[in-house]
């Protein structure tokens, strides 16, 4: 699995390609996956194509449409592509660098490939990424770590995972739930109608609280002490993961 993200990060939306694979990269990347910083290097990013079983690019787009507005492109939709007849390194786009992997790779260029083009409005030198832009980015990171990194994730879990909360005050939980759910190790933690619910971060950057590593195993442990304030009742716990909500729920007892 190959994630490319093109564009040139000195020209505000223009970049935020290379942004979304540094939030992927944050956030964690499983076995079986890579992520490539395409930046305006179309040729490179043909090459990097060998023999990946599937492809996701991603990259702005300037068709006039709405800012943010995001197109899907499906390989199928991909098989008349440009000619590389009269290009030179400086005029590659994405639809280029297949082209080139196409001809160039031959039967090592893969099939299953996915363009995600993101509507681009400010491309000034030294701009930032526009509020609509990183909105829709947000929700490109989204599928791809749904539809694409997700099933490359080792879960582990069978059923509802269990947690641990310690006399001390903290919150146990194993590796394989941590690797699944919380990537990045960066956390929010918040007691919610009788439920402790952890809710993952993009990355430290963002803040919140850390899940730190306790065994060679890759066990974490988080310390809820002060946010489970008022809260007893220590020892395993199942918790179950709220698909809509993005969190991890706990049921807490009962409150002093």
């Amino acid at each position: 699995m190959l994630v490319v993200g093109c564009g040139n990060l000195l020209r505000g939306d223009d970049g935020v390609g290379p942004v979304l694979v540094r939030h992927l990269w944050e956030r964690g990347v499983p076995d079986g996956a890579r992520l490539v910083d395409g930046g305006t290097a179309g040729m490179d990013v043909a090459f990097q194509m060998r023999n990946a079983d599937r492809v996701v690019i991603v990259d702005a787009a300037a068709t006039g449409s709405a800012p943010g507005t995001l197109f899907r492109v499906p390989g199928a939709e991909l098989a008349e592509l440009p000619p590389l007849e009269g290009l030179h390194s400086h005029a590659f786009r994405w639809d280029n660098a297949i082209a080139l992997a196409r001809w160039a790779l031959g039967d090592a260029c893969p099939s299953d490939i996915t363009v995600f083009l993101i509507e681009a409005v400010q491309v000034e030198l030294g701009a930032d990424l526009s509020e609509p832009v990183t909105a829709t980015m947000e929700q490109v990171i989204d599928i791809i770590e749904r539809d694409y990194l997700g099933p490359l994730r080792p879960d582990g879990l069978n059923g509802e995972p269990t947690v641990e909360l310690t006399e001390d005050g903290y919150l146990r939980m194993d590796a394989c739930l941590a690797a699944y759910r919380f990537p990045s190790d960066a956390v929010v933690a918040a007691v919610r109608d009788l439920e402790l619910w952890l809710i993952p971060l993009r990355g430290p950057r963002a803040g919140g609280l850390l899940l730190k590593q306790r065994n060679p195993a890759g066990d974490r442990s988080l310390l809820v002490r002060e946010v489970l304030d008022g809260w007893t009742g220590h020892g395993f716990r199942t918790a179950y993961w709220d698909e809509a909500q993005g969190a991890l729920r706990i049921r807490l007892e009962r409150e002093q």
